[in-house]
């Protein structure tokens, strides 16, 4: 791939502007599609108040052109982006349009959270160029992208997108077997899993699991993974407790019914003022401001 290589975004929203931003800071030309007219409008201002906000250099928005055509925005992409709606059907009709208009050499690539990668590429007839990148929400602020390979992507072309990724400064993470979920999404929909269960079957409140975790593990967990810890304690201790915990913990196959009742009962989480705790507006904006400074401060520090 060229050093500088064109990409095209599909999604001018939350992730779609921050991929862009990422992209451009480094040089690559960015086209954005979005079917908002909106979001199109607003699309280099957002970039450039992130930039701002992080002192790096503002006029990098000129790599990016925002477009109201989708087929002209990836006519001369090396590598394309799909950043739409968590709808697979939508999806599935994004990437259709994409294959006919991007060039035969395009790395194609979707940015689900969750839904498996195989799924939303299946009815393209080049499915070896096709993969996941799923980036982490700030995309410009969480280094990690989870390169998902199905079962017919080149690992070739993987290892491309792996490579394009770690030359823009993130932190790529090969998934060989595409899962629902990926690696990271299962992980911390686990953890969530059971901090849920705890609360329902009368444990701790919801704000007391936030506070075991941010007050213990969590604090180690930006140098010490769940695994290298198990190494570090060593796998007979992992094993013996184990034995006496995973008997006990949640282990319900679907969404708890804790969950479905909050959403009945209108417990909508910030957006309603309350979830498993009550917001204020005031707690609410203090709560992103702090989640936003401690990423600043962890990129900073190379974390």
């Amino acid at each position: 791939m060229a050093a500088k290589a064109n990409i095209a975004i599909i999604g001018a929203g939350l992730m779609g502007h921050g991929i862009a931003q990422v992209f451009a800071l480094c040089g690559h030309t960015v086209k954005v599609f979005d079917t908002s007219a909106q979001a199109r409008q607003v699309l280099r201002e957002r970039v450039r108040q992130n930039l701002s906000d992080l002192g790096q250099d503002v006029t990098v928005v000129e790599h990016i052109h925002a477009c109201d055509d989708l087929a002209e925005t990836v006519s001369d992409a090396d590598v394309a982006i799909e950043a739409g709606p968590e709808n697979l059907a939508i999806k599935q009709e994004l990437f259709r349009q994409i294959e006919q208009a991007a060039p035969a050499h395009a790395l194609l690539a979707s940015n689900t959270s969750v839904i498996p990668i195989t799924q939303i590429m299946q009815h393209l007839s080049t499915g070896k160029r096709a993969m996941g990148t799923h980036w982490w929400n700030p995309p410009y602020l969480v280094p990690l992208v989870e390169v998902i390979k199905t079962p017919h992507t080149d690992p070739k072309l993987a290892q491309q997108m792996f490579d394009l990724l770690t030359s823009v400064g993130k932190t790529p993470a090969m998934v060989e077997k595409d899962v629902p979920g990926f690696i990271g999404n299962r992980l911390q929909h686990a953890l969530w899993r059971e901090a849920i269960a705890l609360v329902a079957n009368g444990v701790c409140d919801a704000e007391t699991v936030d506070t075991v975790v941010k007050a213990s593990f969590g604090r180690r967990l930006p140098v010490l993974g769940p695994l290298e810890n198990a190494d570090l304690v060593g796998t007979e201790l992992t094993l013996a407790i184990h034995e006496t915990v995973l008997p006990s913990i949640d282990r319900t196959p679907g969404p708890s019914p804790y969950l479905k009742k909050l959403i009945e009962d209108g417990r909508l989480g910030m957006k309603s003022g309350e979830g498993f705790r009550r917001w204020t507006p005031e707690q609410q904006a203090e709560l992103r401001q702090r989640v936003l400074q401690h990423l600043k401060a962890m990129n900073a520090q190379g974390v």
